[in-house]
């Protein structure tokens, strides 16, 4: 316990008669479904439903299953041989049935009275939603030949890119101070106390990716080559057209809460110049000072052991279900805490709704950033037990709404920490929370800014490694502004975001400044009701996986259309940065 996560749900090893059971299992239904493909007919389209989808019920519990225990083994150890050759082979197996899968969804979508037909099997009822997208996304479906081409040679192609990245990231060696370090360690260290060890790490983190930097562009290049093509043959205007309907949200909640942010970045560089003049920088912050503690924290150094009994009871007043599933989560072996050679940096909590459980990998530092960090990832585990009753085709949210519960829980932990402190410590925490504000909107902008310029640019050129570099520089600089040193920004941000490497997963980085500024809406919604408010929340959790983003926020009476939503949530941030100037200032 208080170690690494045990994935002994899944299987005891790669020679587990269990693992080979469910893959021949997995092998049956593939050819099964397949079969079954072959012989559709609209003679009982009620039957024929329920036929397919019982296969597609229990090949998605085996994928996932097998998948994710390959994924997790190789995000501790990503020199884990022992489970790529079976990762291939699942991914090799599922790619064969892309054919059959658009073969079904074009028989769903001839389907004219398809809403009676689902009414009249309880099962095919609880899918009506998964239905109406597959009606809605037939028009973007390539023919049965060319999706059967497409995603064999993605494993190949972009999925083959985005493990380059991965393996690069997780195994270069970072030269500092003599030594050899990894990555995620080195971009620990930006939160140093000492301001040497924060410039140095930054510089030798800089340094470390020449190393992999052409590589890694090329990975890049190629994988937004991918994008821009599968959403011209699919139909899309562009790839964000693509990543809004994938994501179930319309171009003018986006377009609402990106005024709202262009609108509040003169705030923000505000925030960053007044903590630049408090360190004694006259010409912005340096990137390497974007994380340093301000005032005075206690001091405290969490253990694991500690940080399980923080967040247990800082939750009971919240919601007991809460308190009591991050219990179980310590106690039997649901996180990955501590860094090391091979492993990911960075954390992040994978749902496992068959299972009922998740699994939340982390590099925990003791820090209180390292407990908030934790806070985070468990809200992921909790939105993950809200789904996890749904059937299993119905436990997919989307990128925006993913962010919410996690978002949800750093702000009852901090602002909780926030109202209990005084003094020097007060100005820490609220400082510590602006600048996670600074990163889920100010940095996160720059981020969405250099992926459009990327996308845009390798429709008709290849961008090496220096080309990235300026187009980063030049986000940052939009975004960012006055506010930092122009002489000290990140041009290889682009090194270190895994976000930017999935070919299935465009522009993975709106999502978090939805998830900030909505959670915090959310937030302000549970102080004006109380308890009274829990039932909606939960209920809005459900509904992430079988609604749109708009029709989830209105469970909680919000109109995400409307710039207004976000400004609200904005100006919550705004005063907390005019609070932190004013006291800083005295």
């Amino acid at each position: 316990m208080y170690n690494e996560w045990s994935l002994d749900i899944f299987y005891n090893g790669i020679d587990d008669p269990a693992l080979a059971n469910d893959m021949a299992s997995l092998e049956e239904n593939v050819a099964t479904f397949k079969n079954a493909i072959t012989s559709l007919t609209y003679e009982n389209p009620a039957k024929t439903l329920r036929e397919i989808i019982d296969l597609k019920e229990k090949t998605a519990v085996l994928v996932r299953k097998l998948a994710g225990y390959c994924s997790l083994r190789r995000s501790a150890n990503s020199s884990d041989s022992e489970v790529s050759g079976l990762m291939t082979k699942i991914q090799a197996l599922m790619a064969s049935t892309a054919k059959e899968n658009v073969m079904f969804e074009k028989y769903v979508g001839k389907i004219d009275n398809i809403d009676s037909v689902l009414e009249s099997d309880e099962v095919l009822s609880q899918y009506k939603f998964y239905f109406s997208e597959i009606k809605a996304s037939v028009s973007h479906n390539l023919s049965d030949e060319a999706e059967d081409v497409f995603a064999r040679l993605n494993i190949s192609g972009g999925r083959a890119w985005g493990d380059l990245f991965s393996f690069l990231t997780a195994t270069v060696e970072v030269d500092y101070n003599g030594e050899k370090t990894t990555l995620s360690a080195i971009r620990g260290l930006a939160e140093s106390d000492d301001p040497k060890v924060r410039k140095s790490a930054y510089e030798a983190e800089i340094a470390c990716y020449k190393k992999i930097k052409d590589p890694i562009a090329f990975a890049l290049n190629s994988i937004k080559a991918q994008v821009n093509t599968e959403a011209e043959l699919r139909g899309y205007e562009n790839p964000l057209d693509m990543t809004l309907t994938h994501s179930r949200m319309k171009k003018e909640t986006l377009d609402a809460m990106l005024e709202a942010m262009r609108e509040y970045l003169p705030k923000f560089r505000q925030y960053l110049h007044h903590k630049a003049k408090l360190l004694g920088f006259e010409n912005g912050l340096p990137w390497y000072e974007i994380y340093t503690p301000m005032g005075k924290a206690d001091g405290k150094v969490f253990t694991v052991e500690e940080s399980h009994a923080y967040l247990v009871e800082h939750f009971k007043s919240f919601a007991p279900d809460l308190a009591e599933m991050v219990d179980e989560a310590f106690k039997n072996d649901w996180i990955d805490f501590y860094p090391r050679a091979g492993k990911v940096g960075g954390a992040f909590c994978s749902n496992l709704p068959f299972l009922k459980q998740s699994r939340v990998l982390t590099n925990f530092s003791g820090s209180f950033g390292s407990v908030v960090t934790l806070a985070h990832e468990l809200g992921h585990a909790y939105h993950g037990m809200m789904i996890q009753d749904h059937r299993p085709l119905n436990t997919g949210y989307t990128m925006p709404v993913a962010e919410t519960a996690s978002n949800f829980n750093e702000l009852i932990i901090v602002n909780d920490a926030i109202a209990k402190s005084e003094g020097e410590e007060k100005i820490q925490l609220i400082e510590s929370q602006l600048q996670d504000c600074a990163q889920i909107i100010v940095d996160i902008y720059s981020r969405f800014l250099f992926e459009d310029e990327v996308i845009r640019r390798r429709k008709n050129t290849f961008m090496f490694a220096k080309d990235l570099e300026e187009i980063m520089l030049n986000a940052q600089k939009e975004a960012f502004g006055d506010g930092l040193d122009p002489d000290t920004l990140h041009p290889y941000m682009w090194c270190c975001k895994s976000h930017y490497f999935r070919a299935g997963l465009s522009y993975y980085n709106f999502p978090y400044a939805f998830g900030g500024l909505f959670s915090r809406g959310l937030y302000a919604k549970y102080l004006e009701e109380g308890e009274a408010f829990l039932p909606k929340y939960r209920a809005l959790l459900k509904a992430t996986t079988v609604d749109t983003v708009e029709n989830v926020a209105l469970i909680a009476g919000i109109d995400l259309t409307e710039p207004e939503f976000w400004r609200k949530s904005l100006q919550i941030i705004a005063d907390q940065i005019d609070l932190f100037i004013e006291t800083t200032s005295k």
